[in-house]
């Protein structure tokens, strides 16, 4: 459990530190770039692998299915949508509930949020990084693309704040220092996404 919260913490720093380049953005002036996360997001988008254990994840499917049912209730888009996060989740080295939480926060599970810095997508990835890594035509509207993106940057503040979750997830969410942010991916975990 207390890994789960520090990957999650992980995941809110890498949104935070994007919400921190937010205002560069519209300064006209570029954002600073980490080149260590840059190459990690060039890597991730190229990444063509699937579940690595298949029943395991068709159990937490249905299981996730049905909570987020009264969010979304078109159950074929449902089903499409925690596939990818399992995968990407996977694929990244998160827990899907992690990120699940840090998409209720971030977005509401709403795939056209735009923040008011110019986040996009479940995930609220700043769209800088498609030309940063040279990915210019990638739509961060599309749910495999941003929860690839999302992911990749979450696991790298985790990974940079030596599995401390907390400081992840306010990199992630560029509000270091502060425990708002922290607390409501938190409370979206224990009371909507904890694994049974």
């Amino acid at each position: 459990m207390f890994q789960r919260i520090t990957r999650l913490s992980a995941l809110w720093a890498v949104m935070a530190s994007l919400v921190l380049v937010a205002p560069a953005l519209g300064a006209g002036r570029p954002p600073v770039v980490d080149p260590v996360l840059r190459a990690l997001l060039k890597k991730a988008v190229s990444d063509p692998r699937s579940f690595r254990d298949r029943y395991s994840a068709e159990v937490w499917l249905m299981d996730m299915s049905q909570r987020l049912k009264s969010r979304i209730p078109n159950d074929a888009f449902r089903m499409k949508l925690l596939e990818n996060v399992h995968y990407e989740a996977i694929r990244a080295g998160l827990k899907p509930e992690l990120v699940l939480s840090v998409i209720q926060v971030e977005s509401d599970f709403h795939r056209f949020a735009i923040s008011a810095a110019g986040a996009r997508g479940l995930m609220q990835v700043m769209p800088f990084w498609l030309k940063e890594i040279g990915k210019p035509g990638d739509d961060l509207f599309r749910v495999q693309t941003n929860l690839r993106y999302g992911c990749t940057i979450l696991k790298y503040y985790l990974d940079k704040e030596h599995g401390n979750l907390s400081h992840a997830l306010a990199l992630y969410n560029g509000s270091p220092g502060r425990d708002r942010y922290v607390a409501q991916v938190y409370q979206a975990f224990q009371r909507s996404w904890f694994s049974q």
